[in-house]
């Protein structure tokens, strides 16, 4: 499916002497107890070197921080933030802690029963939908999602009820189901849309259709919740320029159709988001097969990043995620291998850290 991805080891510099109070060797090495540190030493995907100061959990200026703080030396180490997945189902399948130790700083829940909202995961940060507004006996009530997973409305003026009762409940974003016959009607979906919008809450819809993806965009739907499987055209894939898919690919089979489609939507300026339908999928931490299958739609290691970085946290306004600029957390990962050559090695990180501490 990748094809032309070449392993090979990130060379380690050599020779190079520690002061003593720099913790030294690799990435795999003692890290220090506390949240505040000086990380010296990685460098970032284009190979740039990087001093990293950390103080309470914060990324800070080096600067900022006190002359004995701790020091971890990380040399011959990539350093890329910690990813966002952003489709998971964690009431569905409740593995956060395994989620967060295997990379993921943040995760976007879109669908869960209500009683949900609100719940904290720490260290990972979690965005919740809550239940999907739907029709009266409609996906996902008509199958996986009977207990709660959505919550039917009959009307326009129901349905934009609806998203009034999530957002008190705590939902940070709304998602709706959209099919190519029956399930919420037109105007239902844009009195949500627009009810959602008023609230400064996006819309994200779960559409897998060419046409399903029409109504969608019809509506005003700001994300599309998984890259559609039927075959899309370039007009549909123009119309969406500016809104943003979540991957998804491997949760339907990685086929062919898909991939295409995720390719053309980038093609034509669709922003791109990382994410796996875990609960759908059972894969804890980065999944290998979403990223090879993200190569296989043309993006290289760089450009997978950044759709589990600063894209999502561009289209979700997480302002403390998605790069390592002073201010942000200190949720990041560390590689000792080639993860340029072959990106599915960024499933793999030597060290995970969140907010400053080093998970297990």
């Amino acid at each position: 499916m990748v094809r032309g991805l070449v392993a090979s080891l990130f060379a380690l510099l050599a020779g190079c002497g520690a002061a003593p109070d720099v913790a030294h060797g690799d990435a795999t090495t003692a890290f220090p107890d506390g949240r505040t540190f000086l990380l010296v030493g990685a460098r970032t995907l284009r190979g740039e070197p990087t001093t990293l100061a950390v103080r309470d959990g914060t990324i800070v200026e080096p600067s900022d921080l006190s002359e004995d703080a701790p020091r971890f030396d990380a040399r011959g180490a990539t350093i890329v933030p910690a990813f966002v997945d952003a489709h998971v189902h964690l009431s569905y399948d409740p593995v956060a802690e395994a989620h967060a130790a295997g990379g993921i700083a943040v995760a976007v829940d879109l669908a869960s029963p209500i009683d949900a909202l609100g719940n904290a995961a720490a260290p990972m940060t979690i965005l919740r939908a809550g239940p999907m507004i739907t029709s009266v006996g409609g996906y996902p009530l008509d199958s996986w999602g009977r207990g709660g997973y959505g919550i039917p409305c009959t009307d326009a003026t129901s349905c934009a009820a609806r998203v009034d009762e999530l957002v008190h409940a705590g939902a940070d974003l709304i998602k709706v189901p959209i099919e190519d016959g029956g399930g919420l009607d037109d105007a239902s979906l844009a009195a949500i849309a627009a009810r959602a919008h008023a609230v400064d809450r996006l819309l994200v819809a779960h559409a897998l259709t060419d046409t399903a993806v029409r109504r969608a965009i019809a509506a005003g739907v700001d994300v599309l919740a998984h890259t559609p499987v039927v075959p899309i055209d370039d007009e549909t894939a123009e119309a969406l320029r500016g809104r943003a898919v979540i991957s998804t690919l491997g949760a339907f089979g990685g086929s062919d159709s898909t991939i295409e489609n995720l390719a053309r939507l980038r093609a034509h300026g669709v922003a791109i988001l990382y994410g796996t339908d875990l609960g759908n999928t059972r894969t804890t931490g980065i999944d290998p097969r979403e990223l090879a299958l993200l190569a296989a739609a043309g993006l290289d290691t760089e450009a997978i990043v950044a759709t589990a970085t600063a894209t999502p946290a561009r289209v979700f306004g997480l302002a403390r995620h998605g790069s390592l600029e002073p201010g942000r957390a200190a949720s990041f990962l560390l590689y000792q291998s080639d993860v340029r050559a072959d990106p599915t090695r960024l499933a793999h990180p030597v060290r995970v850290v969140l907010d400053g501490a080093s998970r297990p």
